[in-house]
């Protein structure tokens, strides 16, 4: 019986690791979710570089 018992608490004890670890795992999913929220939103806020004249559109290059 002792045996048995065992197995059974070792089962049991997977579970409820296996449970944290998801509930862990969520969280983690959660956090990085709002993180690449907040990064894209920097980014977006930055403005758009010009397209056109000579400001910001040529890169000079002296070696």
């Amino acid at each position: 019986m002792d045996a048995i018992e065992a197995t059974v608490g070792a089962a049991v004890g997977l579970q409820q690791a296996n449970a944290f670890a998801e509930a862990q795992n969520s969280l983690v999913r959660k956090v990085l979710d709002n993180q690449a929220e907040t990064i894209a939103s920097l980014v977006d806020s930055v403005p758009q570089l010009s397209s056109y004249g000579m400001v910001g559109t040529q890169l000079h290059v002296t070696a």
